[in-house]
């Protein structure tokens, strides 16, 4: 796909040279102003970082590796997919964070100040009302929340999000890519200021039940619950959804996800695994004394359709729309046999992106949602045609 202002690629070669070399060849356009990719971690990332960089040259990267693709032409595994922004209609700075542990509200500042700054020289458009976030996490690092307080609280009215790098559900390292390498334990801020029309959106199918589970004892550091209504963790769970323990796999945490209710709205808080001792780890923060709620899923492909033609109300059509679907949504997605279906609605709207594990929207880390941003016609008559 190409426009006068996003451009996009994808390689689904296995060689991280020809990957980046195809990926190159697809960008034609001289007077591109930043390249965000995802890929996935099945490559040998070294060499596919000295791929890119190679490539493109003082093209400014930043990425990170994914639990899958998706690319122009929907869904992807073991592939890499980008999308490049115009010098002209874009304006992108980036800084990465490598202590995700001691990010102050000083720091977060200061970043938040230094993005704005670079972006304001470029001169593209004021950023108040023009600019929006995206920030891409080490799915594994256990900081995102911790984070986005600071970030949130810097950034003020400058809508945001992201997602949490995967690695194909292996649960062993997840990357981000800035400053020409993949990095763990660590995360990048991209802020993008543009004339085009945008809409940060969030959105989920899952429908509550009227099964609760009170967080007894927690370990909030590890993202570890211990133990649900006085039991251990994952007996209670397994009780609470019908099945039993043996039964408890990724397929089944996909299909029977558990949510906080924050105000009127709910927030599901995935399991990652089970442990051990019966307790369980999840994607996103858990602390002692949280009500849980049983949810299930309701239908996928109407609640994406009626999000898609409500972005299209308040955008028009997309140039595209950047995604961070999560892993479990795809997850629920193939096993209901409906993955070519979704995928062509993905491809016709114009949607790249990654799956994640866990989504950022307006400095929360939640679970099981597609979240991103849709960026709509730019302004005609600046020279750029």
């Amino acid at each position: 796909m190409r426009s006068t202002s996003v451009f996009t690629a994808a390689s689904f070669s296995r060689s991280p040279d020809q990957a980046a070399a195809e990926l190159r060849q697809q960008f034609l356009h001289d007077e591109l102003e930043f390249i965000l990719f995802f890929c996935s971690a099945e490559y040998d990332l070294e060499q596919l970082a000295s791929a890119m960089n190679r490539e493109f040259g003082s093209i400014r990267l930043a990425g990170c590796t994914t639990a899958g693709e998706i690319t122009p032409q929907g869904y992807g595994q073991g592939c890499i997919t980008a999308i490049g922004f115009r010098a002209g209609r874009f304006a992108v700075a980036a800084a990465g964070v490598q202590k995700l542990d001691n990010v102050s509200l000083t720091d977060a500042q200061s970043m938040v100040d230094n993005l704005i700054s670079e972006c304001r020289k470029k001169e593209v458009a004021p950023i108040k009302g023009n600019s929006f976030a995206l920030t891409l996490f080490d799915g594994l690092s256990i900081q995102e929340e911790m984070v986005l307080v600071s970030l949130n609280a810097a950034l003020g009215s400058i809508p945001s999000f992201g997602g949490s790098a995967g690695d194909d559900i292996h649960l062993t390292n997840t990357h981000v890519f800035f400053d020409g390498k993949f990095h763990t334990e660590a995360a990048v801020v991209l802020l993008f200021n543009t004339g085009c029309d945008f809409e940060v959106f969030s959105t989920h199918h899952m429908l509550n039940s009227s099964e609760k589970l009170v967080v007894t004892a927690a370990d909030p550091d590890g993202r570890c619950v211990l133990e649900l209504n006085a039991e251990p963790a994952a007996l209670e769970y397994a009780r609470a959804i019908g099945l039993t323990l043996e039964d408890l796999n990724h397929e089944v945490f996909a299909l029977n996800p558990i949510a906080v209710k924050l105000g009127d709205e709910y927030f599901v808080r995935s399991i990652q695994q089970v442990n051990d001792d019966l307790s369980l780890t999840f994607y996103c923060a858990v602390e002692k004394g949280i009500v849980m709620t049983v949810m299930e899923p309701g239908p996928i492909i109407p609640n994406l359709e009626k999000e898609l033609a409500g972005i299209k109300e308040e955008v028009g059509e997309p140039q595209i729309i950047i995604g961070c679907d999560c892993f479990l949504r795809r997850l629920e997605i193939e096993l209901s046999g409906i993955r070519d279906e979704v995928s062509e609605i993905l491809r016709r709207n114009k949607v790249v992106g990654f799956n994640t594990y866990g989504e950022q929207n307006a400095g929360m880390h939640v679970n099981q949602t597609f979240t991103g941003v849709a960026i709509g016609q730019c302004p005609q008559g600046d020279g750029h045609e």
